[in-house]
């Protein structure tokens, strides 16, 4: 019976919080109501804990408001920052800024930070930044910013701008914030923000292009960059920094300040020494404004910041460094000429960002493409094994693609065959008195059930090979017995809207090809890519129109170890990082370079490729997924399958091959669908297989917040609430079906010894539930009567109670850092509001659609050992 009491009155405890308290996912904020309590710290061992950093629930009253609350470090020992978990919408916040300092302004709630009172009493320095609906920020592995003790960063003061107070039109109150994950084991590197801003550029009006470059001399130990964001107002076009060294400039990160302003990964292992420079280059456009544009903290201003996130060795960790020195034109003559290109931005991805909006109310970060779901590594793509629905009647599978309307677009060379007598030893086509292929090579297929929807491409292609969609739904293909890219209309006319190279004439100058693989097309720009391919080794570029734009080969980090491409095979477009990858297919690899200029950017090589790459394919899922199948090597003995990779840490996710592995015969082609199902096309089984996730054992990350961590305090409840050895629950079968079916109401099991049936048993069971209830029932009263008494006082209270009441009596010491708004304070007499205490960045409202942008969330793939200073 003590068991029983002990159980009951523990389950209605765990019921009672859930109603009482306030859970970390809450709903949409009426009027009137916020989230004001800051959970302390939470411990998950005996080293890591979370903090969770939020605006107390305030209501600016008007527009370019700066809002400040300051947090005490939760331990007087060194700990680290590993991670940065932004919950805020760019529907409401304009941006936010994490500083650490020794003395705030404040410690008694929420305070006015855009006046004299400032953000700290000392120098503040910048550990975090987010705007434009940014995602989650993660740290390599062993890197942490150091608060704490010796750090001498003993607060934490989170500031938000508060841009437009529209967005509080409803009267909610704002609860926008960060959670920290944090950790007291020491960490090897510590991170650090080297900032490089400009302070006197001057847009004048109308005029197209206006630079602002800065740069200075690094006099300090090694600094190893892993992430980098660009910040401007409207008019800037394209950020970028560089790392200079011996005349040679080096790319540190590259994007336009109009998309998400997250910290990116930097995609080159580098390191900035003594005696380097740190460089970079705002691009802005004075068109549409009449008057001249200067560097301040309003809308009407503009701004030119490069963050650069670091990590450097523990012994000799600085935690902020800044650069605002403007650099010589004499230096800035040799920038590299991307650093003058503008990174377009799509209406599509402008007017998205706002519907992608996440608000801190609900606690819960969306991901644009999964429906709130970011990619996980457990998940597992499988065959779909009834899919087509009945006989495609194909030829050898050469492309795969998708049109418009997500339906799926086969490539197929109908009753050719390419074998050893199609082509001389000059690659010239030697069946060209076959004709045509006569069937239908391009069927367009529902990809739910695999029926054709359309047919079209009768008596146009030779041998087929490569295919792909423009934004206007027309197909790009290539045929490797033509010798041609063509531009083929997608309205069942069969209509060549575009043909490029020369028709069975191989060659290898800007107009012709020798058998021409793939095409990739920019949707934005319309720019054309062609991989070409088997007889030539390069990439070619031509605009929407055919008309030739460069080409390039093979790269490589090292020149010396630079390997041409060996049948560059398959192409992808990555359009949320503006890149361009290649299946090199005889040398096993993945290689990627920026869309607009060619450069080389990374490698994939896995052993499990087996020595070939065939095809890829690309998805902006969470980090980037990089999907590949691979090719039959007579030198290695590894199964013909398909890959999931990690763009960002190159780490294959997942394998995945038909139930019977032996049907990939010649996986030739691949595509995603909209839905996340996989397509592959095999040349040598002549089929088509859909593959789709298995959605058993995954754990889906909302927010960045596993829900395998909701899973384990379920355990942990379970465990507390672990029956004794003669309390259980029965199951839900036999003559207890009822009893069992009351969840709050365990049953006492009866001991081995049968009981005799009659009315002396059923009076007993009777005496002993009405015991059990009552106790149950006084419960639940006490339980009501409190949350009806808590809800009626907080009704009564004008504005909820402030974290720093509850955290405020923590002590601890710090160090300070650069005062951006008391510089701009003395110069040239900027005493905006919002500056003096934004120090980085001001106010870029997005006030209508047309200036906001699409979401991107990146994590860092970890660190490796920090390279030697000679390097």
């Amino acid at each position: 019976m003590m068991g029983t009491s002990v159980f009951c009155g523990l389950l209605m405890a765990f019921v009672l919080q859930g109603h009482c308290t306030e859970s970390p996912s809450s709903r949409r904020l009426q009027e009137g109501e916020c989230i004001s309590r800051t959970k302390p710290p939470l411990l998950f061992n005996s080293h890591n804990f979370s903090m969770d950093l939020r605006m107390p629930g305030v209501s600016p009253s008007s527009s370019d408001t700066y809002l400040c609350m300051a947090f005490p470090v939760p331990t007087d020992r060194d700990s680290y920052i590993v991670d940065f978990i932004p919950y805020a919408s760019m529907s409401t916040v304009h941006h936010m800024i994490l500083f650490g300092c020794q003395s705030p302004a404040s410690t008694s709630g929420s305070w006015d930070c855009g006046g004299a009172q400032g953000t700290c009493k000392d120098d503040p320095s910048i550990m975090y930044a987010w705007a434009r609906n940014a995602p989650p920020t993660k740290l390599p592995k062993d890197v942490g910013f150091r608060v704490g003790k010796s750090s001498g960063m003993s607060y934490f003061v989170l500031q938000i701008h508060y841009g437009d107070v529209s967005a509080f039109r409803d009267h909610h109150r704002d609860c926008s914030g960060l959670t920290l994950k944090m950790t007291l084991k020491p960490q090897p590197f510590i991170a650090g923000i080297y900032l490089l801003i400009s302070v006197d550029t001057v847009i004048p009006p109308g005029k197209t292009v206006t630079n602002a470059d800065v740069a200075c001399e690094y006099a300090s130990y090694p600094i190893y960059p892993f992430a980098f964001r660009t910040h401007t107002h409207r008019l800037g076009k394209v950020v970028s920094g560089y790392r200079i060294r011996n005349g040679k400039w080096t790319l540190i990160g590259r994007q336009s300040p109009q998309l998400p302003q997250a910290f990116y990964p930097v995609n080159t292992e580098l390191s900035v020494q003594y005696g380097d420079t740190v460089a970079a280059r705002c691009v802005f456009t004075g068109e549409g404004r009449t008057t001249e544009t200067i560097i301040g903290g309003t809308s009407d201003d503009e701004m030119c910041n490069f963050y650069m996130m670091y990590y450097m060795e523990s012994k000799h960790a600085v935690p902020f460094m800044s650069c605002m020195e403007s650099g010589s034109k004499e230096l800035f003559r040799h920038i590299p000429a991307e650093a003058n290109v503008p990174i377009p931005v799509s209406p599509d991805q402008m007017s998205s960002m706002m519907h992608m909006g996440h608000a801190a109310d609900d606690d819960v970060m969306l991901d644009k493409r999964r429906g709130g779901q970011a990619v996980d590594q457990d998940y597992h793509l499988e065959q779909v094994t009834d899919w087509p629905d009945g006989n495609l009647q194909l030829g050898q599978v050469s492309g795969l693609a998708l049109d418009s309307d997500s339906n799926l677009v086969i490539f197929h060379r109908g009753d050719h065959h390419w074998d050893v007598n199609s082509f001389d030893s000059g690659a010239r086509f030697q069946q060209k008195s076959l004709g045509p292929i006569q069937q239908s090579a391009i069927l367009v297929v529902d990809p739910a059930k695999g029926r054709i929807l359309k047919a079209s491409g009768r008596n146009m292609f030779y041998l087929p090979h490569g295919i792909t969609t423009d934004r206007d739904n027309n197909y790009w293909v290539t045929d490797v017995a033509l010798h041609q890219v063509l531009k083929v209309s997608s309205d069942g006319r069969d209509r060549i809207l575009l043909a490029l190279g020369e028709a069975f004439t191989p060659g290898s100058d800007s107009s012709h090809f020798c058998k021409p693989t793939d095409v990739a097309i920019d949707l934005h720009t319309g720019n054309v890519f062609v991989s070409d391919g088997y007889c030539n080794a390069r990439i070619l570029k031509f605009s929407a129109d055919g008309n030739y734009l460069s080409q390039w080969g093979a790269g490589s980090l090292d020149r010396r170890q630079r390997a041409r491409f060996q049948i560059p095979h398959s192409l992808a477009f990555l359009s949320d990082r503006r890149e361009v990858c290649v299946a090199d297919r005889e040398n096993g690899r993945i290689q990627c370079f920026i869309a607009d200029t060619g450069e080389f950017v990374k490698e994939i090589k896995k052993e499990e490729f087996g020595g070939k790459v065939f095809a890829i394919s690309y998805s902006p899922a969470g980090d980037g997924l990089i999907y590949a199948v691979n090719g039959d090597s007579p030198y290695r003995t590894v199964p013909l399958q398909g890959f999931v990779i990690n763009y960002t840490t190159r780490e294959i996710l997942d394998t995945f091959s038909p139930k019977r592995k032996q049907d990939f015969s010649m996986p030739h082609d691949l595509v995603e669908g909209r839905d996340g199902s996989v397509f592959v096309g095999d040349a040598g089984s002549e089929k088509v297989f859909k593959f789709t996730a298995e959605k058993s054992h995954r754990s889906v990350k909302k927010a960045g917040i596993q829900v395998q961590e909701l899973e384990e305090v379920e355990a942990f409840i379970q465990t507390r609430l672990k029956p004794q050895k003669n309390i259980s629950h029965v199951a839900a079968a036999g003559p207890e079906k009822q009893m069992a079916d009351k969840p709050s109401l365990p049953v006492v099991q009866e001991e081995k010894k049968t009981a005799k049936p009659g009315r002396e048993n059923g009076v007993m069971a009777a005496v002993i539930i009405t015991l059990l209830l009552l106790p149950l029932l006084l419960v639940v009263f006490i339980g009501v009567f409190v949350c009806w008494r808590r809800n009626k006082y907080r009704e009564q209270k004008a504005e909820p109670r402030s974290v720093a009441g509850i955290l405020g009596k923590i002590k601890g010491k710090a160090v300070g850092g650069l005062n951006l708004g008391n510089f701009f304070a003395s110069h040239r007499g900027y005493t905006r509001q919002g500056f003096d205490q934004l120090s980085t960045e001001g106010s870029d409202q997005e006030r209508n659609m047309e200036d906001s942008s699409d979401s991107d969330n990146e994590e860092y793939s970890a660190p490796p050992l920090p390279p030697q200073p000679s390097s």
